[in-house]
């Protein structure tokens, strides 16, 4: 033994072994664990070094795949912050890997917690990617797909066995194939960072099925994998690329598993507590360490306006962006990484810090734009090189077909981009995420079956999972034997999809909603590892029209210039504009005024989009939420043009809808809309 150097920190193998580095500034003595491949203890060694706050050593031998942790010993003071515990093993920090999954046995903690911890692996990052390199769509043709691993291929007839809800299950042809069908660009991962499940989720026999619950921000976690977790992801990722697929990762940097002050202590509590997390202020401004904030929900909050968090959230984001090769993120309650560290600003340091970062600014950076603090509702208040899921949109387009009244001006908004949110020349147009279901909440198809949630099988009483779904049933709870009933929510679903494809911005689409895919009403099914949450494959006639209707729509948006990207004359943030003219018309086809706008019974209403020379699109759309038909009288075209019919939502099966040229007046549906091309 040597004593190394202090950084980079973690585990990193050198020609002759492996040097240890770990922060831990307060620290009395560290002790570097070493392990077989049993998880029996084989060594355990006092760093001999500490360079200002970071405990090194260099140890000869050490090879990739060694099993280590950390002993960490100083002051047990909670009241000043210090929560060592020098019989407890813990997870150092920046481990790539894990010798197993985290599942929370509280017997098993308390007795042995040796035994019972997994262990953190040596790493080697060699990775033959074949040539392959990133897609790097830019934003105006993403389509996000969300996913979780497990989920989608756990029940797939063509996925091997021993591959289903594996990372290479994931990526097995057939699975690639559906997304490649079904047109989307960017698979967007549920969290697969190392995780444990809450202790009184797994008290309840249930578990954190989602993964919303790290322990590490390096680890892809081991439960999807095969064998090594490291190479089967980084061999999803180069799969998906080959395929013109990117892959985003939901992450988690704003709480850990360790939860309340009550809570285990597995690897940040035991090493540096009163830097890592976030505690109230006393009358004095100073930390209250014994009361924790929590902005999560979970019973902590990350400090990432510390400079030691800081750094290791980038660090996290830099590892999984250039050795495990992922194109962005999704950051899980983003408003806490703009509190600075109490309150939130579109100028923290952390936000600045990413946006300097040399490899980080070109990732793309997705914010759920909220947290549950004081002050966390932040939608269209981050920087501009992010973009934001947009709760509105979600909402009013579910209203509007709902038939919600007095929503048609906010309609139109949110299918223009949401401009008084993310505001002209300062926030790219495609700066809205837009989104009718996701994880959390109702499947697009709940969304048209149930009035109410029904999570019983969580075991909370159905009092958790949000209860404002702006659902509807149409006249039946749940699944139901009438034709008519299920006619009517097919028709919904094509609405709101064909909404989602027409609206500018980035279309998040719920994995499995193309399969029509249902959680039997539950609207937080965070909790269910079971087919409530898993894929089913298997598929009646009206799931397969509706799967082959989802590709037709993504397909539509994907080969249309206008549909995807408006380039407006009002809105500099981009140089030049492909668009001669943007009108809202009545049904009798006058120019909508602002007393339509507020007319609170009007519910039909058309827009036509018109390209510039070098576009030469030309677009009219018919809305159409009213429960009786409406006739719209066209707008006039050049001689020799009509308008060419290219979908209607009335029609169930795509081979239904008529190739139909219409040059004066068209009778729009109840509930639908149609889409026609000048031509």
């Amino acid at each position: 033994m040597t004593e190394g150097k202090p950084y980079p920190f973690g585990a990193t193998l050198t020609s002759t072994g492996c040097n240890f580095a770990l922060h831990g500034p307060f620290a009395e003595k560290v002790e570097l664990c070493l392990f077989d491949a049993e998880d029996t203890l084989i060594q355990a060694i006092p760093l001999p070094k500490k360079t200002g706050k970071v405990w090194h050593a260099h140890i000869k031998g050490v090879r990739e795949g060694a099993r280590y942790g950390y002993r960490v010993t100083g002051p047990n003071l909670p009241e000043l912050g210090f929560r060592f515990e020098p019989n407890k093993l813990l997870l150092d920090p920046y481990a790539k890997a894990l010798s197993k999954p985290y599942q929370w046995d509280a017997e098993a903690y308390h007795a042995n917690n040796e035994h019972w911890s997994p262990k953190a692996v040596v790493t080697n990052h060699d990775f033959d990617w074949q040539g392959t390199t990133k897609p790097d769509y830019p934003l105006e043709d993403v389509i996000l797909y969300e996913v979780h691993v497990k989920g989608m291929t756990q029940q797939h007839p063509q996925v091997p066995p021993q591959l289903q809800g594996k990372y290479l299950g994931l990526c097995h042809p057939p699975v690639v194939e559906h997304l490649k069908t079904l047109g989307v660009t960017s698979v967007q991962l549920l969290p697969v960072s190392a995780f444990m499940s809450e202790p009184y989720i797994a008290n309840k026999g249930l578990c954190n099925y989602w993964g919303y619950n790290p322990v590490n921000f390096f680890s892809p976690d081991p439960r999807y994998a095969v064998n090594d977790a490291v190479v089967e992801f980084k061999t999803m990722v180069r799969t998906f690329h080959q395929a013109g697929i990117e892959v985003i990762l939901d992450v988690v940097f704003n709480h850990t598993a360790e939860g309340g002050t009550d809570g285990p202590i597995l690897s940040f509590r035991g090493i540096d507590n009163s830097a890592f997390y976030l505690f109230e202020r006393n009358e004095s401004g100073g930390s209250q360490y014994q009361r924790l904030i929590n902005n999560s929900g979970c019973g902590n909050s990350v400090n990432t306006a510390h400079h030691y968090p800081m750094r290791m959230v980038l660090d996290a984001l830099r590892y999984w962006y250039q050795e495990m090769g992922v194109d962005g993120f999704r950051f899980d309650l983003a408003a806490s990484l703009g509190r600075d560290p109490y309150e939130f600003s579109s100028d923290s340091g952390f936000f600045r810090a990413l946006r300097q970062d040399p490899i980080l600014h070109t990732a793309k950076l997705i914010a759920e734009p909220w947290d549950i603090g004081v002050g966390g509702y932040r939608l269209g208040q981050f920087p501009s090189n992010w973009v934001e899921c947009n709760d509105k949109y979600r909402d009013n387009v579910r209203g509007f077909w709902r038939g919600d009244k007095g929503l048609t001006s906010e309609f139109a908004t949110r299918l223009l981009g949401s401009r008084d949110v993310f505001w002209k020349n300062h926030r790219h147009p495609q700066s809205s995420v837009n989104y009718i279901a996701y994880h959390d909440g109702f499947t697009l198809h709940d969304l048209v079956s149930y009035n109410e949630k029904h999570n019983e099988a969580n075991l909370e009483g159905n009092r958790d999972g949000h209860g404002h779904n702006v659902s509807f049933n149409y006249g039946e709870e749940g699944e139901t034997l009438n034709h008519d009933i299920n006619l009517t929510r097919e028709r919904q679903k094509r609405n709101l999809i064909t909404t989602l494809m027409l609206s500018q911005g980035i279309p998040h689409f719920l994995g499995g909603d193309e399969l029509s895919r249902s959680q039997q009403g539950n609207n937080n099914a965070y909790c269910q590892d079971n087919p409530i949450s898993w894929y089913n494959w298997k598929l009646d006639a009206l799931s397969e029209d509706f799967l082959e209707f989802c590709a037709f729509v993504i397909h539509l948006r994907k080969h249309s210039k206008l549909l995807r990207h408006l380039n407006q004359s009002d809105d500099s943030y981009l140089s030049g504009r492909n668009v001669k003219q943007v009108c809202w018309l009545r049904p009798d086809g006058k120019d909508k005024v602002e007393d339509d706008w507020h007319d609170h019974d009007n519910q039909a209403f058309a827009v036509q989009l018109e390209g510039d020379d070098d576009v030469g699109e030309h677009w009219f759309i018919l809305f159409n939420a009213a429960d009786h038909d409406v006739k719209f009288n066209m707008p006039s075209l050049k001689d020799g043009q009509t308008w060419q019919m290219q979908l209607d939502t009335r029609y169930q099966k795509l081979g239904e809808v008529p190739s139909l040229l219409v040059k004066d007046d068209f009778v729009q549906a109840y509930r639908s809309l149609a889409i026609f091309k000048a031509s």
